[in-house]
């Protein structure tokens, strides 16, 4: 099978990052690359990865390789420069804080493989707490098998974010080397940027399973949006965004508006989600 590379850009992430890197290591498809990008943290991430190392010895079915910024890059060029070190043939991005299920790579892989037209394949999310427990489901976009990227990108632009987080997501090397990186002109929806641009690079295929867990923090970047603390800012990115793909999307001041208002009903009903859903929200 052709190889996968799994780019794991962490930053402060002592707590989690090895149960993520479990989460890939017990993966049943093989070879896998793993490249681990640690954006200077000031907790003990990079210990913790050395130590995983050392008891994770390089197989010819894993490979581990650690690096560590020489300053921090932020966001964005971490995740830009953990991508650009990949020699597989697919990859996935995956946060220090999410989990892969062990059918994951395998399912997904293997739609590729029989569906040489589709750019992506993009599975359902569970969403779970800091101990792990689940909190609910999130579905990609509602028509499964095999679309255009374009018709989910438009679908999303009127509701929420049926693209997914990059965990969702399992692209082609090539793909990604088309539409380039990750934009560093945005902070909190750097991800939908990505994946406008990738899904509407082509075919994409939507698989209605989930096959990851999303982690819910409320001092991640999606638990500080969702709680309101920088809901406008979140707006003001989603306003760029719009007037980046204008042309592409075909949005005039009129869809951009609606657009504009609906990401803003979302962000209300995400706060009462979250308020319900992490201790001390409420």
């Amino acid at each position: 099978m052709p190889q996968v590379s799994i780019c794991i850009p962490t930053y402060n992430n002592e707590k989690t990052i090895a149960d993520t890197l479990d989460s890939v290591w017990n993966q049943k498809f093989s070879p896998i690359e793993i490249i681990v990008c640690d954006d200077c943290s000031k907790d003990n991430t990079w210990d913790v990865l050395q130590e995983y190392k050392n008891t994770h010895p390089d197989t010819k079915k894993r490979r581990l390789k650690l690096l560590k910024n020489p300053e921090n890059l932020g966001m964005a060029g971490n995740w830009n420069r953990c991508l650009s070190l990949c020699s597989g043939e697919y990859i996935k991005l995956l946060c220090a804080d999410d989990i892969l299920r062990e059918d994951c790579l395998k399912k997904e892989i293997n739609i590729l493989e029989h569906h040489k037209d589709a750019v992506l394949v993009s599975s359902d999310t569970v969403f779970i707490d800091e101990e792990e427990n689940e909190k609910g489901m999130y579905h990609r976009y509602p028509r499964g098998g095999m679309i255009h990227g374009k018709e989910a990108v438009l679908f999303s632009i009127y509701t929420r974010d049926f693209l997914g987080a990059p965990l969702a997501n399992t692209f082609r090397r090539e793909a990604y080397e088309f539409i380039g990186g990750f934009d560093p002109d945005f902070s909190y929806i750097i991800d939908y940027d990505f994946f406008i641009r990738m899904y509407c690079h082509g075919m994409v295929y939507i698989l209605h399973e989930p096959l990851n867990y999303f982690r819910i923090r409320e001092d991640s970047n999606t638990g500080e949006v969702l709680a309101g603390e920088k809901g406008s800012a979140y707006v003001k990115e989603h306003e760029k965004l719009l007037k980046k793909h204008e042309r592409l999307l075909n949005l005039n001041g009129a869809k951009q508006g609606i657009s504009v208002g609906i990401r803003k009903t979302m962000n209300v009903l995400g706060g009462i989600y979250l308020s319900l859903t992490l201790p001390g929200k409420g």
